[in-house]
């Protein structure tokens, strides 16, 4: 007698009922795990000029809902990307992350804020931060003596 997979029909009554509902469960376990997404970023650091330069992902994005902060060693990214396509249609597969998203990125070096620049092309956000010049930071300590 041939060996019986006991899953098989319940494996093809799961296809059967994604097909007819469109996958509501696990769209429902993946609304419920996060909303918004966290865009990919790269950050390095060229040595001429001295600069740290960070490229984030935004593909999607529009550049006026699209915020860049700076705040001493750390750079934050915030915006939103919209639905792709009109409310309505019946996607197959959903893969793209979609919603608000705020990204803090902490630099390794101190920055010249006043002199950052943001270019946005082809979906990609290049910063470019020029790095501060390592100054004197060292400074005598006066001890005082214990005895009167």
């Amino acid at each position: 007698m041939p060996e019986r997979d006991l899953f098989a029909n319940f494996e093809r009554m799961r296809r059967e009922m994604d097909e007819l509902f469109g996958d509501v469960f696990e769209r429902t376990r993946l609304s419920r795990r996060r909303t918004g997404f966290s865009p990919a970023v790269d950050v390095a650091y060229a040595t001429d000029p001295p600069r740290a330069i960070v490229t984030a992902e935004l593909a999607g994005v529009e550049l006026d809902g699209l915020e860049l902060e700076i705040q001493g060693r750390t750079l934050i990214l915030a915006g939103r990307r919209g639905p792709a396509a009109p409310e309505g249609d019946v996607y197959q597969q959903v893969e793209i992350e979609r919603g608000q998203f705020r990204r803090t990125v902490e630099l390794g070096a101190e920055v010249e804020v006043d002199q950052a620049k943001a270019r946005y092309e082809d979906g990609m956000l290049k910063v470019e931060l020029p790095l501060a010049e390592a100054g004197t930071r060292t400074k005598a300590v006066p001890i005082e003596s214990a005895e009167r």
